[in-house]
């Protein structure tokens, strides 16, 4: 699983700072992660450097192997809560994208020839 982090001219981005998210969300999405080749993050701040409630926006982009790419989005005060809180929507959201893929491809047992 590539994980990539972005972020807007807003956002001070630092390699400390990169690796400490990426660990956080490795960690976070372990259970999933034999299915996701790819993670995008996208970090921003939506009003500039002016202060502002909510306005840290955190999107993860989550690319399943044989899927189209699904995203969440989620706003904060800062780019930690906007991260956990997109850590958890996008980890219900591969949850039920994960399982569908699992039992989409159950073979269907049948008691008897009726059933068919």
């Amino acid at each position: 699983m590539t994980i990539q982090i972005n972020s807007d001219h807003t956002i001070s981005e630092n390699e400390k700072m990169d690796a400490y998210f990426k660990t956080l969300i490795a960690d976070s999405l372990k259970l999933y992660s034999e299915h996701i080749t790819r993670l995008e993050v996208h970090f921003s701040d939506e009003n500039g450097h002016k202060e502002g409630l909510n306005d840290k926006r955190c999107m993860i982009e989550a690319r399943l192997e044989g899927k189209q790419p699904t995203a969440v989005t989620a706003k904060a005060d800062t780019i930690e809560e906007a991260l956990s809180s997109a850590i958890e929507k996008i980890t219900a959201l591969l949850k039920t994208e994960i399982g569908r893929m699992k039992n989409h491809h159950k073979p269907q047992k049948y008691s008897n020839l009726n059933d068919l």
